[in-house]
Parts: C-alpha cells; sequence; structure tokens
C-alpha cells in the first residue's frame, strides 16, 4: 500500500511538472487589449480546462472580458487582471471544457418535438398505442395530432400501420414521424384528408408502402410523406419563436453554445419554411434579445441565389449569434426506413438499393453554381453508393471549379464503400457524422444489409479520421437527442446498453478526437473556428463545467450531466 501510494505521489508530481510547461503564460499571445490595468470581468480559478487548443491543450485558470476570453494559463498569471469588479469563481478541480458544438440540428423541429407526442424509445406496440392514445384525449375532434421518434427496431422490427391508430383517433387526423425523419405513419383519416388511395401514385423520390392488395398501410417514405404536409395545420410563426426557445434552453442544459442548423427542409417538403424561420424567428429573436446559442443556418439548394444575395448585402455574420453558413441537398434517405443508396441490395428486400433523392447533373450543376458563389456546400449522404457518388461529384466540383478552402460537407457519411474513407482526405471533406444514430443502427443494421456489410461499412469514424477527413459531430436532432457528452462515450466505446463488446471495436475513438470532434472541428467545420471551438483569447467565452474534480476522473467516466453552460462568459444554465 506504501509502496502504491509513493507511485502515486510521484505520477502526481509528473502531471504537475508537465502541466507547468503547458500552462506557462505566452506574452506575444497577449490581445492589444489585454495590457495591464485592463481588468477582467470573471476570473475561473483552481479549474482543470481542457482548451481544445494545441499550442497549451490544458490551463488551471481562464480571465474573461467582455463576453471573450482574455487570457488562459495559470492562475499566477492572471492576477494582473483581478480588479475591484472582476467576479473569482473558484471552481475546486472541476473539469472545463469549451462549449459544445452541434453541428447538425434541425432546431426548431427539435423545440417543436419536445410539446408533441414522444415515441423515443419506446419498446412495444402496446407502449405506442398507449402514447397516442392519450396525446388524442387532449384534443378536440378535427384536430391533428402529431409526434415523432419512434424506431420499429427497438420492438422486433415490425413497421406499424394505420389500423394500430384508427381504433384510437376516429376523429383526430394523425402524422407520426420515424426517428429519422424519412418515414412517417398516417392514420386512415389523415390519409382521407390527404387523398391517399389505392390509386395515387407514388411520387418522384417517395414510397407509398402498401399491403399486396396496394392498400396504403399509412407508411409514407422520403417524398411521399409531402402528401400529408400539404394539408396537415402548419405550425404558426408563434409556436415556431417558442419551439426556439425551448429548443435553445434544452441544448443548453446539454451544454451546447452554437449548432449548425441545416432547418426545416426535406425531401418533399416546401423550401420556405426555412427562409420563413430565418426571417419570422430568427431575426425577431435577435431583435428581441432572445438569442441565447449561437446559430449556423443552412438554406436548401435550390434556393442558392438567395442565400448568395443575402451574403453579399449583409454579411456571413449578422452579429455574434447568427451566421449564414451555406446551402444544404439530400442525395439518399436513411437505413432505417430502407431508402438509404447502396450498390447492393437490402437483404429483407432483394430488389430495393434505396432511393436516390436527386438526379446527378441537377446536383453537380447546383453545387458548381453555389461553389462558385463561395457558398459552403452541405449533401446528405448515408447509403455507400450514395456517398461515393458525392466523393466522384466534389472530385468535379474542385476540377471544374479550381482550389480552394470550401470546407465541403458530407452530412451523415454513414456507410462507406472499401477505400471510400481514404478520400475525404483528398480534398478536406468534412465527414459531418452522428455518433449516437450507431445506437440505433448497431442492432439491425445487420439485418437490414447483412452482418459482414455492415461491419465493414458502418460509422467508420477513426478510419476517416486516418484518411484525412476533418470530423465534425452533431446530434441530427430531434432525430437523436442533443446530447454531446453521450455522444462522446458513444464513440469512445460503440457499445450499445447491456452489451459487453463494442461494435466494430476497431473504429473506436480516443477521447481527444472525440471532444475535438464536439468542439474546434466542429467549429471548423462550419467557418466559425475563429471565433469558437476553442478556449483561447480572443475567442467568445464559451464554455461548461463538469462534475468531475480532476482530468483523470473524467476521461475514466464521462458523466451524463454538465453543472453549468457558460456563454459569452455568463451563466445560460441552469
Amino acid at each position: 500500500m506504501a509502496a502504491r501510494s509513493a507511485l502515486l505521489a510521484a505520477g502526481a508530481a509528473a502531471l504537475v511538472a508537465v502541466a507547468a510547461v503547458f500552462l506557462l503564460p505566452d506574452p506575444a499571445s497577449r490581445l492589444p487589449w489585454a495590457q495591464r490595468g485592463c481588468f477582467a470581468d470573471l476570473i475561473l480559478a483552481n479549474a482543470t480546462i481542457y482548451t481544445a487548443d494545441p499550442a497549451r491543450p490544458f490551463a488551471g485558470a481562464i480571465a474573461v472580458r467582455a463576453g471573450r476570453v482574455l487570457r488562459v494559463g495559470t492562475y499566477d498569471s492572471l492576477k494582473e487582471f483581478k480588479g475591484r469588479d472582476t467576479y473569482e469563481l473558484n471552481l475546486s478541480g472541476n473539469v472545463v471544457l469549451p462549449g459544445f458544438i452541434d453541428s447538425h440540428v434541425q432546431l426548431i423541429d427539435g423545440g417543436l418535438q419536445l410539446a408533441r407526442v414522444p415515441l423515443r424509445g419506446v419498446r412495444s406496440k402496446a407502449e405506442f398505442i398507449s402514447r397516442v392514445k392519450g396525446a388524442v384525449r387532449d384534443k378536440h375532434p378535427g384536430e391533428w395530432v402529431r409526434g415523432g421518434g419512434w424506431n420499429n427496431d427497438f420492438w422486433g422490427g415490425d413497421l406499424p400501420t394505420a389500423a394500430w391508430l384508427d381504433d384510437i383517433s376516429p376523429d383526430n387526423p394523425v402524422w407520426l414521424s420515424r426517428m429519422d425523419g424519412h418515414m412517417g405513419l398516417a392514420n386512415s383519416l389523415a390519409m382521407k384528408i390527404a387523398g391517399i388511395d389505392k390509386n395515387t401514385n407514388d411520387p418522384v423520390g417517395g414510397t407509398i408502402v402498401r399491403t399486396t392488395e396496394r392498400e396504403p398501410t399509412g407508411l409514407l417514405v422520403d417524398a411521399a410523406m409531402k402528401l400529408v404536409f400539404d394539408v396537415v395545420r402548419e405550425d404558426s410563426v408563434n409556436e415556431r419563436r417558442e419551439a426556439l426557445l425551448r429548443a435553445s434552453k434544452h441544448a443548453l442544459m446539454r451544454g451546447v453554445t452554437t449548432v449548425v442548423d441545416v432547418g426545416s427542409y426535406f425531401p418533399g417538403t416546401s423550401e420556405e419554411q426555412t427562409w420563413q424561420d430565418f426571417s419570422d424567428v430568427y431575426e425577431w429573436a435577435h431583435s428581441m434579445g432572445k438569442m441565447m446559442i449561437r446559430v449556423c443556418l443552412f438554406f436548401p439548394m435550390p434556393t442558392w441565389p438567395r442565400v448568395s444575395d443575402l451574403i453579399h448585402e449583409r454579411g456571413r455574420s449578422l452579429s455574434g449569434w447568427i451566421h449564414l453558413g451555406g446551402v444544404k441537398a439530400f442525395l439518399d434517405g436513411s437505413l432505417g426506413s430502407s431508402s438509404a443508396w447502396f450498390y447492393e441490395p437490402y437483404v429483407d428486400a432483394p430488389s430495393d438499393y434505396g432511393l436516390q433523392l436527386l438526379d446527378m447533373d441537377v446536383l453537380l450543376n447546383a453545387t458548381l453554381e453555389s461553389d462558385k458563389s463561395g457558398l459552403q456546400v452541405a449533401i446528405h449522404a448515408i447509403g455507400d453508393k450514395a456517398n461515393d457518388m458525392l466523393l466522384h461529384m466534389f472530385d468535379k466540383v474542385v476540377s471544374l471549379n479550381g482550389t480552394k478552402d470550401r470546407r465541403l460537407r458530407i452530412e451523415h457519411a454513414q456507410h462507406l464503400s472499401p477505400g471510400a474513407a481514404k478520400r475525404f482526405g483528398e480534398h478536406g471533406i468534412i465527414a459531418s457524422v452522428q455518433p449516437d444514430h450507431l445506437l440505433d443502427d448497431a442492432d439491425s443494421a445487420g439485418k437490414k444489409i447483412g452482418v459482414e456489410r455492415a461491419e465493414r461499412s458502418s460509422y467508420l469514424f477513426r478510419s476517416l479520421l486516418a484518411g484525412g477527413a476533418h470530423l465534425a459531430f452533431g446530434s441530427d436532432w430531434p432525430v437523436s437527442d442533443i446530447y454531446p457528452l453521450q455522444a462522446i462515450r458513444t464513440a469512445m466505446s460503440r457499445k450499445l446498453p447491456g452489451w459487453d463488446e463494442p461494435w466494430i471495436s476497431a473504429e473506436r475513438l480516443p477521447l481527444d478526437d472525440s471532444l475535438k470532434a464536439h468542439t474546434i472541428s466542429a467549429a471548423y467545420a462550419c467557418f466559425l473556428d475563429h471565433v469558437v471551438g476553442s478556449l483561447v483569447e480572443g475567442k467568445y467565452a464559451d464554455f461548461v463545467v463538469l462534475p468531475s474534480t480532476s482530468w483523470r476522473e473524467f476521461a475514466g467516466d464521462i458523466p451524463g450531466h454538465v453543472l453549468a453552460t457558460y456563454v459569452n462568459g455568463k451563466q445560460a444554465y441552469p
């Protein structure tokens, strides 16, 4: 025991010696306004600060002034910034991280979903029906019942049908989206209102799921969902404004201070909703001083000229809160809805290879024009063929438009063919991935595409990094919950609850890479790495305080919650 104590003491001394090197103040890094006589508003002292800055990975204290980081270093190096009105917070060793950045959300939709029928995690038909029944009870006849988040794989794989709902909702139309957003369930009344029957043709890029007698089952895939979207009552502007505020509070509770909002735009939906949200919700919140987190906004790719004009008129950053990112498009659907585009067919549907949602020539031309206009391009691809087609197309974009810092993004990059991971590095492509989708797919991917295909192609995070990709973590909320600490745990362990062994263990990430994917790499992925993503002088003072009281404790057991979230150096949660 004495020997063990001595070893621990020696190890601690070594750590202190190493830390002392990192924590030495660097006078050359001081900003012009960070001089003697310029006092801090806030000093965090006695903290374990992970900065995400390779020049100084760790620090013990941080000074904040006017919402920005004034100095990072040892407490002694910050004393000159302590004035009469400086508030000093002694953290007693608590771990501090840069504010998390979620690289892929539908923020307003997430806020709306928080107020609808919650079907995430439902594990039986009976529970599914019970939750909907409870929601119907609170509605007047004729009112729409909406909800989402269901995953049929959680109850054995059987897809729900309108028959599950009809007896409990004879007087209320019902629409319930699947967790991936690429499939939804309508009851018979909703289909009647939408004019869906056995004679209705499948729209281009979508599928009406049918019985062997061609009767619609109630399930609509991708563009077919527009048939219901066209008749469902639209959310009012006030409801969407409330949703933004509700979503922002939820994000702050999870330690998220910046998001990339890809908008309420899905195959088959109107391109206008994203623009209406920009003018009626985001600009309203900004003008009223109600913004709580930073947003980087992406708009539907078909509207790229409007985005280009907006940036030309107003710049890329409307303020410290709202940034204009670029444009987004979809190439395929999702694995769970059997609409991700693969080279080989689905095991449970031998004639089905998924859906190609856009013609490649159309997509190439829109991408070329968007890129020429200086817009960042983000395109959804999940299946291995969809990802390969995008990589080929990006080669053409670089060849035709020339080399520049464009930071092309592939959203999801979920299933890759052999060698595809290395191709991301050729043009510095961003792999915008969602670790917690792994929790939904690990148990079902083998059933969908076969065990061998699933295990060689799925969620290749480590291979992508090794191939030179820039990895950016997100949640795809409300598809998965906005929950960076859980996503970091998932990327490191790749274990489902109750599993003893990781799924594809060779693709596990170390802690540092996982943290960077939710901080500085995520900031790089949306051209905001100059203002957020790391705790360095001059950047916004956005950070989270964790319950862990040492780095060893944090690294050994990632906590499930944050103690506090700060934005602009001010406590925003709780």
